[in-house]
């Protein structure tokens, strides 16, 4: 008998990928939901639940699963599903670590280019009819400028390196890395010496609104802030207050919280934002790699494999799929 795997949602035209991949050991069901209320009825006798964005997964909703063997997430964070509770219900959970490492790095630099050069500034100011460099005064330019690496994993350390190749000398404070190319800071030191600061870090309960009144009026009013990591690091509010009382000098968000940013919102409209729909993570080669990860790791579990990138490493030896 085939087993069944659940998708709760996804953001891509064709299940081809998946259909390939699981076609003859699973039945595939496709949902497109938020919450977990909507696709528990259907999962509610899932082998497996292949998962974007929906969530959050708890105790509660794992409860519910009673045959789940292991939730897939299709990318790298895994802020939506609660791991502890995952690896007491004996769940394996994966996540997709690599398929956009490149991605996130060249959005970060573009965006890091943008701030320093006014690129979006002075488009909008060509585009309403003005010839001017003057507005955009001052710009700075990047090489011997400081680049604060908040949290260092692959991601962050790409960025390193391209950064180096500009001529930026790269800080980064992070508790969990001993040593990569740059300079290893406490998170306050990063925060005073830096022109860029660009947030890396995984969402956890450390570092939500990692990113707080106390944060930013540790920053030069000369910097600027970059977010291509998870909303919710940064105070939303307390970035409004930095912006207005000119604590930054400026900010480009890939990611906000909430998201999508309400329109009117009071980061909306002004000339030192910048703000990207959360797209930071795709290109073509991105899309293939994310949407083959998580499929691929269920397709291993059902076939009696252990999965190659398992976030709850303590479930082994002792979960539901018996490996």
């Amino acid at each position: 008998m085939k087993a069944k795997v659940v998708i709760t949602d996804y953001v891509w035209e064709s299940l081809d990928v998946e259909r390939n991949t699981l076609g003859d050991l699973a039945e595939l069901v496709a949902l497109k939901t938020k919450k977990p209320e909507e696709f528990l009825s259907q999962a509610a006798d899932c082998d497996a639940l292949l998962n974007t964005y929906a969530g959050p997964i708890t105790a509660d909703v794992m409860a519910k699963m009673p045959k789940c063997r292991i939730i897939a997430r299709y990318g790298i964070g895994v802020d939506t599903i609660d791991l502890e509770a995952a690896t007491r219900a004996g769940i394996i959970v994966t996540n997709n670590p690599t398929y956009c490492i490149e991605e996130v790095a060249e959005h970060t630099m573009a965006l890091l280019l943008a701030c320093a050069r006014k690129i979006a500034f002075y488009d909008r100011l060509v585009r309403a009819g003005r010839w001017e460099v003057p507005p955009g005064k001052p710009i700075y330019r990047l090489a011997g400028r400081t680049l604060g690496l908040v949290g260092f994993g692959n991601i962050a350390r790409q960025v390193a390196i391209r950064a180096a190749a500009f001529g930026m000398r790269v800080v980064y404070a992070d508790p969990f890395v001993k040593e990569g190319p740059g300079k290893k800071v406490e998170l306050d030191v990063l925060l005073s010496e830096s022109d860029i600061v660009s947030l890396h870090p995984p969402l956890t309960a450390d570092t939500r609104k990692l990113m707080n009144d106390a944060a930013f009026s540790r920053m030069k009013p000369s910097a600027f802030l970059i977010n291509c990591a998870r909303g919710p690091v940064v105070d939303t509010d307390a970035l409004v207050r930095a912006l207005d009382s000119k604590k930054i000098a400026g900010c480009a968000l890939d990611t906000t919280d909430p998201e999508p940013l309400p329109d009117p919102h009071p980061l909306r409209g002004r000339e030192n934002v910048i703000i990207i729909p959360h797209a930071a993570w795709y290109s073509e080669m991105a899309m293939e790699g994310l949407q083959a990860g998580a499929p691929g790791e269920v397709r291993r579990v059902l076939s009696g494999q252990w999965p190659v990138n398992v976030v709850n490493k303590a479930v082994k030896g002792k979960n539901r799929a018996g490996l």
